[in-house]
């Protein structure tokens, strides 16, 4: 642990503290979006969106390099295919013509291929590991800012639209007579997923984000069934678990993401005991 410490405060590897930064920052707007998924139980949805995005990552990648379309990064193009994404979800979801899971199955398919064959169209050699599993120890000062954007986003809408985002959880035909445009709230809940999600892969990647998104409230949800009570829990159960993995993961040498998610698990794995023997 004294290893990290000294690594923390080394001017010479920044990449460490910018890590550290990223996952503390993220944490607020994972528990406030996670505790969301959670309740409304869309897992599935951020799944989907999650996958797609590595469509833009291999179109920004390619254009990059084939194109010397240089400022457009990764995190970006994997931001523009997510809200594409999640509109798209949003209109199956509204008009309600299809089957919502076949479309988000689709989506969720079609997103992956075109995001693998663009890697492999890349001049060069890309590992796609790092988008797919991630390595929050890549963050630079660019994306320290992009995270903290959309976290301002993230917040603000949430505050904002808190009262509105309860009432079509708990009750969206109660809030539909009393004139609530139900609808457009499902759009901006999504919406609120996307970018969350980006600010997921960049720590543990396309694969795990399902994981961090929703264990950390998920836990928070066992002890506890108030919204604000579970967001600020899942806020501080996931600064806790991307700090103990970063430092894990240092010391142990291992993926980062990996060890993030494994921490996550085995949390949540305690809590259900100490839950259980609670009421016992």
């Amino acid at each position: 642990m004294i290893d990290f410490y000294y690594a923390l405060v080394n001017p010479n590897v920044p990449f460490i503290r910018y890590a550290l930064i990223a996952g503390v920052l993220s944490s607020i707007a994972f528990g406030i979006i996670g505790t969301f998924i959670v309740v409304k139980r869309m897992t599935y949805i951020a799944g989907a969106i999650s996958h797609t995005s590595l469509a833009g990552i291999g179109l920004s990648l390619w254009l990059s390099t084939a194109a010397g379309i240089s400022f457009l990064t990764p995190i970006m193009g994997a931001l523009i295919i997510s809200l594409i994404s999640g509109l798209i979800i949003s209109y199956a979801m509204i008009r309600g013509n299809e089957r919502l899971d076949t479309v988000i199955g689709t989506i969720w398919a079609v997103g992956m291929s075109i995001g693998l064959i663009f890697i492999y169209l890349t001049p060069g050699y890309v590992d796609p590991m790092s988008y797919l599993f991630g390595n929050i120890l890549l963050i630079s000062i660019k994306d320290l800012i992009i995270i903290i954007f959309l976290n301002i986003v993230i917040i603000f809408a949430s505050v904002i639209f808190h009262n509105q985002f309860l009432a079509i959880f708990f009750d969206e035909e109660f809030a539909q007579i009393r004139g609530i445009k139900t609808f457009i709230y499902q759009i901006i809940l999504i919406l609120l997923i996307s970018l969350t999600i980006i600010l997921l892969i960049t720590i543990v990647g396309i694969v795990m984000v399902i994981a961090l998104l929703t264990i950390p409230a998920a836990i928070a949800g066992i002890f506890s069934k108030k919204m604000k009570v579970m967001m600020i829990s899942a806020v501080m159960i996931c600064i806790a678990v991307t700090t103990a993995g970063l430092a894990s993961s240092y010391i142990l040498n291992l993926p980062t993401g990996s060890v993030t998610i494994l921490i996550s698990g085995i949390l949540f794995l305690l809590a259900k005991l100490v839950k259980g023997f609670l009421k016992n």
